[in-house]
């Protein structure tokens, strides 16, 4: 039993000591083999995670929900859940940096998922402070209609100055 597994390992010796030796200083040293290698696996490792998010979230039923911010005076964002169909998909909570970086014009992609072709109803609901520093919760939500081919959806919320308060809405894009 012991020679059945020391062979592989002696042809493996033998193989790199014969290649080392034949490529002597004509040819690519060991050090440069192992970093083509490297460059190899990881070239690899990125084929394989683009496959894999094609298997995962296949572009015929694939729904991308975003979360930008406008302004942001009259609301600060401590959470913010997301149902479709009535079913929570995914819920944040806000650190103050997130917070700043969204008034900031970041844009968040809060949920990727597959939904099939057909009418769904998205409700997304926000907790934070609203005017004068009081506990704010809203929803919003929107019907839309999948249809093969990726969906994208953003969450904005703004203010208003006219009322003096945050709106909330959800756009297709």
């Amino acid at each position: 039993m012991k020679s059945f597994f020391l062979l592989p390992v002696a042809l493996l010796a033998l193989t790199i000591g014969a290649g080392a030796a034949a490529e002597g200083e004509e040819g690519t040293s060991l050090e440069k083999r192992i970093q083509n290698l490297k460059r190899e696996v990881l070239s690899l490792n990125r084929d394989l995670f683009i496959l894999e998010e094609e298997l995962l979230f296949p572009a015929n039923s694939q729904v991308a929900v975003f979360l930008s911010l406008d302004v942001g005076r009259f609301f600060q964002l401590d959470s913010v859940q997301l149902k479709i169909d009535d079913k929570p998909v995914t819920g944040y909570l806000y650190t103050r940096r997130e917070g700043e970086a969204l008034r900031r014009g970041g844009v968040q992609r809060l949920w990727v998922g597959n939904l099939p072709s057909g009418e769904h109803e998205l409700v997304a609901l926000f907790v934070g402070k609203g005017p004068h520093d009081r506990d704010y919760r809203r929803a919003t939500s929107i019907t839309f209609e999948k249809e093969p081919g990726p969906k994208y959806l953003e969450i904005r919320i703004r203010d208003s100055e006219a009322m003096m308060q945050p709106e909330f809405e959800i756009r297709e894009w």
